[in-house]
């Protein structure tokens, strides 16, 4: 029986790249570079199965790969994925949810500790000599532990922060959400509150929403505007749920104390934008599940989710 050819498109462990090619004829591209892109494109033309992440794959690609019958995101989100042409052309889709949600969130904290105690700003003091030379109350960050975090978005990620946040720190939680999460309330005594109210009470925000059209330019101006002038944005869900330059003016006019960042529209993030000139910014690339560990986890997930379906089988997690 002849196997379905197929694409990996990121970089995964050779552990994974073998499970899949007990089922599958494997093609695989490290990385999509300017170099390899042609081939990939040749590829496409007999692949019926592609896996990888952060692709765009609208109607353009998908009329280049006229076999194409699943792709698997190697990601929770699935915002590059034109759901509704592959509902057209009956071509399945799954991402790897779950198994980054601890990750994910150890991140988020990280980002909030960074951001209120300034880590990455006195680092840079200390390596420049500067410290000394500096009155102590100038270096102050501001404390996390019972303070109150508003989450905007009670997934899996958000329940795993919320955790860490009311056990860890013992934090209030609020939380914002398409429908209330009785668990959630129960586990962590968190309070569901309507956006505005969120923003007003909570002394750090922190948006993990997926990226729909209901949540693009969730965070403008006006949001920014409705926080506490103490109070730190926390950014774990996509670029694209804020307006970037209504972010950089709150910042800047210190509308909000200080925000941490690991998402934003443009990626890589230019040297040159403004959000890198600003000091009460945490900047991290992307780097939500980038452990090892984790991301073996989701290539793995990714892999059984295309063998599966190759096989005749549901993926375990299919999107659509």
């Amino acid at each position: 029986m002849t196997k379905p050819n197929i694409i990996v498109y990121k970089k995964v462990d050779p552990a994974v790249l073998d499970y899949l090619s007990e089922t599958c004829t494997v093609t695989y591209f490290e990385k999509l570079t300017d170099v390899v892109y042609p081939s990939f494109l040749d590829a496409l033309k007999e692949a019926e199965g592609l896996l990888g992440g952060g692709l765009k794959v609208d109607r353009a690609l998908l009329d280049r790969a006229p076999r194409l019958r699943i792709v698997c995101n190697t990601s929770v989100g699935y915002d590059n994925l034109d759901l509704d042409e592959l509902k057209k052309r009956g071509i399945a889709a799954t991402n790897t949810p779950e198994v980054l949600n601890e990750t994910v969130a150890d991140t988020i904290i990280a980002l909030m500790l960074a951001a209120a105690r300034r880590i990455p700003e006195l680092d840079a003091a200390v390596r420049k000599g500067q410290w000394g030379t500096e009155p102590a109350d100038s270096w102050y960050g501001v404390d996390v532990h019972h303070k109150t975090l508003g989450i905007i978005g009670m997934g899996g990620i958000g329940a795993a922060i919320a955790q860490r946040a009311k056990f860890g720190f013992g934090m209030n939680i609020l939380y914002h959400n398409r429908s209330r999460k009785p668990e959630v309330e129960e586990r962590f005594g968190a309070r569901y509150c309507g956006l505005e109210e969120l923003l007003q009470e909570a002394d750090f925000v922190c948006l993990m929403t997926p990226l729909t059209p209901s949540t693009a330019g969730l965070m403008g101006k006006r949001e920014f505007s409705l926080m506490k002038r103490s109070a730190i944005f926390i950014n774990g869900s996509r670029g694209a749920t804020v307006d970037e330059e209504a972010l950089v003016e709150a910042l800047r006019e210190k509308v909000i104390h200080a925000a941490g960042l690991d998402v934003f529209v443009e990626e890589p993030l230019s040297g040159d934008h403004p959000l890198t000139k600003l000091d009460n910014v945490v900047l991290a690339p992307h780097i939500g599940s980038a452990t090892g560990e984790t991301r073996f986890k989701m290539a793995m997930l990714a892999a059984e989710n295309l063998t599966a379906f190759v096989q005749g089988k549901t993926p375990p997690t299919l999107i659509r």
